[in-house]
């Protein structure tokens, strides 16, 4: 029989990739989100149940209609500009909102549970790349709120709730190579739409937050790693959950660091022109985020297909086809 996957917040950039991965895979991803931020038109793999994560009776009414037998949770709040501004916003949003979640999937028995994490967690790396056993000291209230979850998930799991997987992306970009979902977000303030965006017309030039960074070109270095190998990645979580698997937590990444001055040369070199302009750093920004990925590779079998080229051209493809901008408004 087909498996049925609880996704939290499926609708929205990752959740609607990680949708689309399942369901390739032979899953039913079925769709648990409120479309606060989530796009209705992103949910093309599976039934949608228009709930937020707190309300108990439809998250328990849908694991008992779909025969859930994991929960993939990526609900919750993403910018680390706005949790500085706002940060009872965040605690309320990837933590407290989800203490009557978690109540419900064990009282109804789900068994294996995978949490969309961040590399945010580690705050300013003390070693370069970033392993799993680095001191988790986040910079900003973003990056608290999920180490907060992953706590709750793991305290949960001894005292007989569900197994957990933590997944900490790095930075995910891109588009699906066929054109049919992307990153559409509103306001957007990722690096890479915004470059596509700033190169085709549709935005205003690229800010770039800091030049000053002790960096070979002064920018910052993140570790940029495609949303279908993030994806992937969640399908192999869940079947080792599901397979027994303890509670672990997985970075995600490339593990090769890009600045922004090489992300700005690689579109140039690709041919697409980025006009921008250089502005002071973001309180909470580290200088350097990249993964040690080793552990996600040797125990989930995981290995990231797509180098940056791929990101650039999957998200410059996905944005120059106007479906974003209808998307998104």
């Amino acid at each position: 029989m087909t498996k049925a996957i609880l996704v939290a917040g499926g609708a929205g950039y990752i959740g609607s990739h990680v949708c689309k991965a399942l369901a390739a895979a032979g899953y039913v991803p079925v769709v648990l989100d409120n479309l606060i931020t989530g796009h209705r038109d992103f949910v093309r793999f599976g039934p949608l149940v228009e709930a937020n994560v707190s309300n108990s009776a439809a998250v328990a009414q849908t694991i008992k209609q779909h025969k859930i037998e994991a929960v993939i949770d990526l609900a919750g709040s993403i910018e680390v500009a706005e949790s500085v501004k706002d940060p009872l916003k965040y605690y309320e949003n990837n933590f407290s909102v989800k203490i009557p979640f978690l109540r419900t999937l064990g009282e109804c028995g789900i068994k294996a549970i995978v949490f969309s994490s961040t590399a945010a967690v580690y705050g300013e790396p003390q070693a370069v790349p970033i392993p799993e056993t680095h001191p988790l000291i986040p910079k900003n209230p973003y990056g608290w709120s999920k180490l907060a979850y992953e706590q709750m998930l793991r305290d949960f799991h001894r005292s007989g709730g569900p197994s957990c997987i933590a997944l900490r992306y790095f930075n995910a970009a891109g588009a699906s190579f066929d054109g049919d979902i992307g990153e559409a977000h509103s306001p957007e303030s990722h690096l890479i739409p915004l470059a596509c965006m700033a190169s085709l017309g549709q935005g205003a030039a690229l800010s770039i937050f800091g030049n000053d960074y002790d960096t070979p070109d002064g920018t910052a270095i993140r570790d940029y790693v495609h949303v279908m190998d993030l994806a992937s990645a969640h399908i192999l979580a869940v079947e080792a959950l599901l397979k027994g698997a303890p509670p672990a937590a997985y970075n995600l990444g490339n593990g090769i660091g890009t600045s922004i001055g090489e992300i700005l040369a690689c579109f140039e070199r690709l041919g697409f022109s980025v006009p921008h302009s250089f502005k002071p750093r973001r309180e909470g920004d580290p200088t350097r985020l990249v993964a040690d990925s080793t552990a996600a590779k040797k125990n989930l079998g995981w290995k990231p297909q797509h180098n940056i080229d791929a990101i650039i051209c999957s998200a410059y493809q996905w944005h120059k086809s106007g479906i974003t901008s209808s998307v998104a408004s």
